[in-house]
């Protein structure tokens, strides 16, 4: 009830601003725009004070105090023009919405009730297939940050600054914090979020294209994205398995029962990457969904202020002030979604310079956005984000000149596939229709391609973590620029086969070779049910988090799946690799200290002095992972909790 009532209040005044600042701007664009506010505002608040007063439910009364300032100084700042009125085209929109939006964010609740740690019958946590790898990780954060010290450590790396942008992971250390259980902390952000993603994109491509129905075709190009990859699980369609059954009935039971057997994410052997932004993102991912959510509405306005023909009406002084803070207010929520802002808005910048006749007032208002976002971004970047990427070395180094992205897998040039064949096969057709309306000489197009072709140049020749895979954070945001193009294209055509009788069944057969593969992975997304924490893990880890300090300090392994860290909250020695390395740590010495411990516990009991260790976690990992030494942990110390899956010993004092 708190938690929800904590919510509501953000998200009204957020709607509030929207109202004072931008009455030209549609009812539902105001809306969509003041509820995505809210929730910027509910990160970083709540998040600004605890740097004062840590991340307690003391910080979070004491943000309601700015948020109600910055709600005041938007009131007397005020657009005093009368509000734009519902008409017409908001009518359409909502009813496009209804269709689109509605169904998408049902399936989209859905996911995250399945994936955010559902739990079964028997008391099992259990996940998707999506979300098996990282959602441990940021069950850690958002555990971890609760009443913790701001900056704050990686909670399975102590020592360390958390440098990971983390505020998406705090909002819902919010909702923990306020009551909720880690369920609800993860799904109704989560939920939210792709709702007002969703909501964000068909906006968007009403103010980019040009049509009317190319709003919806833009969203599901986008949202529904999947490619050729199904030609790959279909290339024997017609034929039987050595069985008896159809190879079409085996081939789909194999997609929706296999680890990654979908058409938009093969890596082995088909070279299929470009997973759908659904399933394998926007669910997993959750700071990159954080980081949409905020950048979308980024991209409107940056679309609306500048473009020659929307920025006398919807531009102005308090929408360019209002894109710089909310810019420079991304690289903690997510650096990949900043990064992409700044090189879109480069591009269009470069590009109105040359093409605008009005260019020198153009560039005064770029540069004010610029400068804004820029006061605002550079300490977040020096404070965390550039003491994250520096403390790579070698292979483990952050920043490298890497061609192609992950058709190029060693950086040494040797490509799986044909470069264009590679984006062919993992975008499909929209790739063609896209070069095929570029080539067209039109001023919309090409405004639109030139904030996505600096996005798209500077992600195939850098890699900027050591996951090349991680470049796809901002193809894909180039993409979504793209899609508006092609849903415009597609327009033109469908109205030049005008009066054609097989135009009907042209559409439904490029229907099929653009959806179905993005179709059969949520199919198999929807299907997905893994056990993360079975019962007594997570009976071991309610015992942690009811009977240790918050600051208690765990020796456990490395396993990823590790119900102290992720559903306790408290602190391990090391994580895994899985995360850490790409997060730029080199853990060999801690690993070996681990090791040792568990396997001559008594010649080793400096290591407990050395990370100021409280607890022991011994479970079946452990006893998998080590030649542990259990007697002499049982000599040495007292179990203070004990059942079929894990032991705990509780450190003397002294």
């Amino acid at each position: 009830m708190i938690a929800g009532l904590y919510l509501a209040v953000y998200l009204a005044c957020g709607v509030v601003m929207m109202r004072c600042l931008l009455p030209r701007h549609s009812p539902l664009t105001r809306i969509w725009l003041g509820l995505s506010a809210g929730l910027l505002m509910m990160m970083w608040l709540p998040a600004l004070c605890a740097f004062g007063l840590g991340f307690t439910a003391k910080a979070h009364g004491v943000a309601l105090v700015p948020l109600a300032l910055i709600t005041a100084g938007c009131f007397f700042l005020r657009d005093r023009r009368a509000a734009a009125p519902w008409d017409e085209r908001e009518e359409q929109l909502l009813r496009q919405c209804l269709l689109v939006v509605l169904p998408l964010t049902v399936l989209s609740g859905y996911l995250q009730y399945t994936h955010m740690v559902r739990v079964d019958e028997w008391g099992n946590w259990c996940v998707g297939q999506s979300t098996y790898g990282d959602l441990p990780m940021h069950m850690s954060f958002i555990t971890g940050l609760k009443n913790a010290a701001f900056p704050p450590d990686y909670p399975f790396y102590p020592g360390q600054q958390l440098s990971y942008p983390f505020l998406m992971d705090s909002l819902s250390t919010t909702f923990y914090l306020l009551g909720c259980s880690q369920q609800v902390a993860l799904i109704l952000p989560g939920t939210l979020m792709m709702a007002l993603c969703y909501l964000g994109v068909m906006i968007l491509a009403r103010e980019m294209t040009l049509g009317k129905k190319t709003v919806v075709l833009a969203t599901l190009l986008f949202f529904l994205n999947g490619g050729l990859g199904f030609l790959y699980d279909f290339d024997q369609a017609a034929g039987h398995e050595p069985n008896g059954k159809l190879t079409v009935v085996a081939r789909i039971e194999h997609i929706l029962n296999g680890y990654y057997k979908t058409p938009t994410n093969q890596p082995d052997p088909n070279n299929l990457r470009w997973s759908n932004v659904i399933a394998d993102l926007m669910i997993p991912q959750r700071t990159l969904l954080g980081g949409w959510c905020m950048v979308i509405p980024c991209f409107y306005l940056l679309y609306t202020c500048f473009d020659p023909a929307k920025r006398q009406r919807l531009g102005g002084g308090r929408a360019i002030a209002l894109l710089g803070v909310w810019g420079g207010a991304l690289p903690l929520i997510h650096t990949h979604s900043f990064v992409a802002l700044a090189l879109c808005s480069a591009g269009m910048m470069v590009y109105d310079l040359i093409h605008d006749e009005d260019r020198w007032p153009q560039f005064r208002r770029y540069l004010c956005y610029g400068l804004l976002a820029a006061v605002l971004a550079v300490p977040q970047l020096v404070l965390f984000t550039f003491a994250q990427v520096f403390q790579g070395e070698g292979s483990n180094s952050f920043i490298r000149l890497w061609f192609n992205w992950v058709n190029n897998p060693y950086g040494d040039g040797e490509l799986r596939d044909f470069y264009l064949w590679f984006y062919v096969k993992n975008i499909g057709l929209p790739v063609i229709a896209l070069i095929l309306a570029v080539i067209e000489k039109d001023k919309h197009t090409r405004r639109i391609f030139s904030g996505a072709a600096v996005i798209i140049v500077v992600a195939e020749l850098i890699r900027f973590q050591p996951n090349a895979y991680d470049n796809n954070k901002l193809l894909y945001l180039a993409w979504l620029l793209c899609c508006m193009i092609v849903a415009d294209w597609c327009a033109k055509m469908w109205r030049r086969l005008e009066g054609l009788r097989a135009r009907p069944v042209i559409a439904a057969a490029a229907a099929v070779v653009v959806f179905l593969s993005a179709g059969l992975t949520l199919w198999r997304e929807c299907l997905s049910d893994y056990q993360a924490f079975n019962a007594s893990a997570v009976e071991a880890a309610e015992y942690a988090q009811n009977n240790t300090d918050e600051d208690s300090v765990f020796l456990s392994g490395t396993q990823h799946l590790n119900p102290i860290s992720s559903i306790a909250g408290r602190t391990t020695v090391c994580g895994p690799d899985l995360w850490l390395y790409y997060h730029g740590f080199n853990t060999n010495e801690r690993k070996q200290d681990i090791e040792a411990f568990f396997t001559s516990p008594e010649e080793n009991l400096d290591v407990l002095a050395k990370y100021d260790v409280d607890y022991i976690y011994v479970s079946s990992y452990e006893r998998n992972d080590y030649a542990l030494d259990e007697a002499a942990l049982d000599e040495l110390f007292t179990p203070v909790f004990e059942n079929d899956e894990a032991t705990i010993y509780k450190i003397p004092e002294g």
